[in-house]
This record gives structure tokens, sequence and C-alpha cells, in this order.
């Protein structure tokens, strides 16, 4: 299941939002020891956490999280433009139709195969929800390792800057352009997987 938020909830309560702030904590501060701020010492939340952020989350039936991804609006400071501009050679992308994929993020107990389809699923899910709504280009800041798989899944990728060194990390900044094309461009690089999409009510949000 992939259950599409539009803003974020009135509070962490929710099961799905609490599992998917779990599975953030679990991966980015305790595997990958990223310095960010966590609430009641069990979730992952940040500034961009607010009500301009939109979340794509693939659950089990028990709306239990498997993977999640969090996109932000160009159009207001996000994590390109406030934190690592410099990764870009020339202006930061934005515009209503440029969104920031952030926090994508894979559940640690999932075991490789699961992981890979999982993952596809989640890739899948970003280039369909912009062909529904009219996003044309994705940007995103990640690390090398996984900044050359994106740059390998078939898509128009492109590098928008070369990578730099931050804290014990090499960073880099990538566009992603989604055209009718995408999809084809996705199953022939083996990662296209779609699945259906389930809206959940649009919610307030939870300021971190």
């Amino acid at each position: 299941m992939v259950l599409l938020v539009d803003s974020t909830v009135t509070s962490i309560g929710n099961t799905v939002f609490r599992s998917m702030f779990a599975a953030r904590k679990s991966v980015f501060i305790d595997l990958l020891k990223w310095d960010l701020p966590v609430l009641d010492g069990r979730f992952e939340i940040d500034q961009f956490d607010d009500e301009n952020a939109r979340y794509l989350i693939l659950t089990d039936l028990d709306h239990e999280h498997l993977a999640s991804a969090r996109l932000l609006p160009t159009t207001r400071p996000h994590i390109l433009d406030s934190l690592f501009p410099a990764l870009c050679d020339g202006d930061v992308p934005r515009g209503p139709r440029v969104w920031e994929i952030t926090r994508f993020c894979l559940g640690r107990q999932l075991r490789a195969p699961v992981r890979r389809q999982v993952r596809n699923q989640l890739v899948s899910a970003l280039a369909a929800h912009a062909l529904e709504t009219g996003i044309q280009t994705y940007t995103g800041v990640a690390e090398m390792a996984w900044l050359q798989q994106i740059l390998g899944f078939g898509w128009q990728c492109r590098a928008l800057g070369e990578p730099l060194p931050s804290g014990r990390s090499l960073l880099g900044a990538l566009e992603i352009t989604i055209t009718p094309a995408t999809p084809a461009e996705l199953a022939a690089g083996g990662v296209w997987s779609p699945i259906v999409a389930h809206d959940l009510p649009a919610r307030r949000a939870a300021n971190a």
C-alpha cells in the first residue's frame, strides 16, 4: 500500500507517522549517525516537517512503515537551498513544478530481495506522483553511494555540481526530469514497479 499525504499530521500518534518518523531515526541517526533533532527520543523530525511537506509512505497491511520519502516545495526554504547551495554549480533549481526529494528511507528490517522491491516501488511511486500532479523536476541531496544508484535508475537525471565533503560524508546534488517517458525509462533500468496509491486525509503539521 502507498499512502500519499499532502501535509503532516496534527500529532505523531497516527500509526503511519509514528512508524515513519521512528524508521527515519533508526536509519539516519542510529545507522548513518547524522546530527539531526530527535523528538521524545524516538522520532526524527526536523524544521521541514511542516504543513508544506508531502509524504509518500509504503506500508504493510498493518500500516507499519516499509519505505517513505518526503517531498518539499522549492518555492519555500528546503534542504538544498537552505543547507547545501554550494553543491550546485549554478542557481538552485526552484519553481512550482520543482520539488525536492528528502528523507528517502527504507526500513532496516527488510531483507535484501524485499528491500530492492520496496525501493523500486517507492521510486515508481515518486515518478507516478509527479506525472499525476504536474511535477516536472525533482531535486535532492545524497551521499555518493546512494547518488550513484539514483543516477543509474534509467530516468533523466544529472548531477548539479561537484560532490563536496560534509562531515564524514561526500555529498552531491542532483536533478531528475520527469516526463511521460519516465515509466518506460525506469522499466528499461529494471526499476519500474508501480502499485496503487491511496490518499490519506490531509492534516495539519506537528512542528519539531
